[in-house]
């Protein structure tokens, strides 16, 4: 059973990628922009690559299901890049191609603001995806680099479900349903994502969790039942959203960047930005195994428990990650929307 998790951006060191080890993590899907233009993003991809080299026989760069599988066969955590923003391409379709050469495999459209591509999810009002975010999604498609819309509005990520000819993803968010935040989704969206061949990554952040820190790992599971009752077996893994070691003044980051001078506080909140305390039960990278156990103990079978902890995602990586020339794209999707 590889265990995949679908997003985090946590403060990385040598005592993380130890503990990814320890906890069996196959591989990670790593924030490397939030609000970094191109250059940027580029001195992040660096600093990776400096970690890379002095943890090597821990961590390793992966951009495909192939070398995910190899990783895990050398005993090593594979690194997936994403970008929770579109502001790398800063307004240069060309650079989708760039960032994909340089090991990108996801991004966002928006995050919880309006971008060039789409509405993010603390607008008030969301007109839908852009005219160049149609194009965007037309030159990612093509690449094989992954749309993601976790901190999308709701008419924006229907409808780059619809645009795309590839299967999206939303990587890091939960059921509204069971628990209301401004990044959980409706219904009608994990409908929507399933029908088209996308996948949801379930977050362990505790502000998009019922009973947020205090959140129990059998009221979890049980959320997760009933999110593979909506969307089918094959459409759920985990997508953590672990900010592990991070400082409160990152937080502040993640909402302010570069586009306010005043403070953003999010989610209809006064207080002051930072990170809440986790649940007991997944704390770090070791923590993994408690949610399979949970899983078991709410009636899971094995074949269904590897699904969610890594199956899928790997799944998704294999069709996803390729130009679209080597997977007859457009074909696929006009079948499975037939």
């Amino acid at each position: 059973m590889p265990i995949i998790d679908g997003l985090q951006y946590c403060n990385w060191s040598e005592e993380i990628f130890r503990e990814m080890r320890a906890g069996g993590v196959a591989a990670v899907h790593v924030t490397i922009a939030y609000h970094e233009d191109f250059r940027e993003t580029v001195e992040r991809i660096i600093e990776w690559k400096r970690r890379f080299e002095a943890f090597g026989d821990l961590i390793v760069p992966v951009g495909s299901a192939e070398e995910l599988g190899a990783a895990a066969a050398s005993g090593r955590t594979g690194i997936l890049f994403g970008a929770q923003n579109c502001s790398p391409l800063e307004d240069d379709i060309g650079l989708v191609a760039v960032l994909h050469d340089l090991g990108l495999r996801f991004m966002q459209l928006s995050y919880n603001n309006q971008s060039l591509l789409a509405t993010g999810c603390y607008e008030a009002e969301d007109p839908g995806i852009t005219r160049m975010g149609r194009e965007v999604i037309r030159e990612m498609n093509r690449v094989g680099l992954v749309v993601d819309m976790s901190h999308s509005a709701e008419r924006s990520t229907l409808e780059a479900i619809e645009i795309s000819e590839r299967p999206i993803a939303i990587t890091h968010a939960n059921p509204a349903a069971w628990a209301p935040a401004l990044r959980n989704k409706s219904d009608a969206v994990l409908r929507a994502l399933a029908e088209s061949g996308g996948m949801l990554g379930l977050s362990l952040y505790p502000h998009h969790l019922r009973d947020k820190t205090d959140c129990s790992l059998e009221s979890f599971c049980a959320m997760v039942a009933r999110t593979l009752e909506l969307m089918g077996p094959d459409h759920v893994g985990l997508g953590s959203d672990l900010c592990q070691n991070q400082p409160d003044s990152v937080v502040e980051w993640m909402r302010n960047g570069t586009w306010t001078r005043t403070r953003d506080f999010g989610e209809g909140s006064k207080a002051a930005a930072g990170f809440p305390p986790q649940p007991d039960w997944f704390a770090c990278n070791r923590d993994f195994g408690n949610i399979a156990s949970g899983l078991a103990a709410v009636g899971f079978d094995q074949p269904l428990i590897d699904k969610v902890m890594g199956d899928n995602w790997l799944a998704f990586f294999e069709r996803s990650f390729c130009p679209a020339s080597a997977q007859g794209t457009t074909d696929d999707a006009q079948a499975r929307r037939a």
